[in-house]
């Protein structure tokens, strides 16, 4: 069984390869069939409740800003 923090980085590898898929230019069948794991790999999170929304969240705000830079501006939105 993986611990959570195995978990997390394997989300953080799946999502890293999705940005760099599309950077790449990657076709619509690759990048859909991709999201769509991210998506199914982050509900499961959710509902076994090995991370809380707002960690997620987190997590990819962290890895999008890795890849693209920093936002352009933050914005205060309750989740």
């Amino acid at each position: 069984m993986q611990t959570r923090d195995e978990v997390l980085e394997e989300l953080r590898t799946m999502f890293r390869n999705l940005l760099a898929d599309s950077a790449a230019g990657g076709n619509h069948s690759r990048l859909s069939r991709g999201r769509g794991c991210v998506d199914g790999y982050m509900r499961a999170l959710l509902d076994l409740g090995v991370a809380t929304r707002s960690e997620l969240l987190q997590l990819i705000a962290t890895e999008r800003e890795r890849v693209a830079g920093p936002a352009v501006r933050t914005l205060d939105c309750p989740i």
